[in-house]
C-alpha cells in the first residue's frame, strides 16, 4: 500500500474510532473501499462505514441471513451464481423474467443481502481480504410490464452504493427491450453517475 493510502487508511480508522466504533476486526482493504467511494475524503469515509456498520448491525445481527429467511424469493429461481469469470471474479447471473414485484418487501431486502453477501463470499479463497469484487449479468430477454419493479431496482443498487461499496467489478445489461429504456433511465437517477459510467454496461 502507498504511503499516501496507508496514511489515510490510519485517518479514518482514528476518525471512525472517535465515533466510537472499532475497526480492528476490518482489513485495510476494507477501509479503501470506504476511501475511494468517498474520493479518499476521509471525513465522508467515515460517516459512511459508521452507516454501513450501524445498519449492518441491525440487518444482519447473526452475520448472515439464512435461507429460511428469503424462502419466498429463493423459490423464483431468478438468480444464480455460475462460477467465476477469466479474471477470477465470481458471476452472478439474473434472469429478469422469473422476477415479479415483492409483496414483502422486508423479505426483499433481506434476500439482496443474502444474495450479495453469497456472492462475496463464493470469490474469498480462505478468509475474506476485504477488497473482493464480482460481476453481474442481468438478462431482460422476454420480460414484460409484469417483470418490471423500479422499486426493488431501486433498493438493489442503493443497497450496493451504500452498503457494499467498490464490490461490483462490472454489470452487463442484455437483451434490453424498447421500454425498459425509459424504465432504467428514472432508476439511473437514484445511481451515482461514476457507478453509471464505471461498472454498467448495456448489450442488445
Amino acid at each position: 500500500m502507498e504511503d499516501s493510502n496507508a496514511n489515510a487508511v490510519t485517518l479514518l480508522r482514528n476518525s471512525i474510532e472517535k465515533s466510537g466504533f472499532s475497526t480492528q476486526d476490518y482489513s485495510d482493504a476494507t477501509m479503501m473501499r470506504f476511501l475511494i467511494a468517498r474520493s479518499m475524503e476521509v471525513s465522508k469515509a467515515a460517516k459512511m462505514f459508521v452507516q454501513w456498520k450501524k445498519w449492518r448491525d441491525a440487518t444482519v445481527p447473526k452475520g448472515y441471513i439464512a435461507e429460511s429467511e428469503v424462502e419466498d424469493e429463493l423459490k423464483a429461481k431468478k438468480i444464480f451464481l455460475q462460477g467465476m469469470s477469466i479474471k477470477q471474479l465470481p458471476v452472478m447471473i439474473v434472469i429478469a423474467n422469473r422476477h415479479f414485484h415483492s409483496k414483502d418487501q422486508l423479505q426483499f431486502k433481506k434476500f439482496v443481502v443474502h444474495l450479495l453477501d453469497k456472492v462475496i463470499a463464493s470469490g474469498c479463497k480462505g478468509k475474506e481480504i476485504g477488497n473482493e469484487k464480482w460481476i453481474a449479468i442481468v438478462d431482460l430477454q422476454q420480460i414484460s410490464y409484469k417483470n418490471v419493479d423500479p422499486r426493488g431496482l431501486i433498493t438493489a443498487f442503493q443497497f450496493l452504493q451504500n452498503y457494499y461499496p467498490e464490490r461490483l467489478g462490472k454489470c452487463f445489461i442484455l437483451n434490453m427491450p424498447w421500454f425498459f429504456v425509459s424504465i432504467w433511465r428514472m432508476v439511473s437517477r437514484f445511481v451515482d453517475t461514476a457507478t453509471l459510467k464505471n461498472y454498467f454496461m448495456h448489450k442488445k
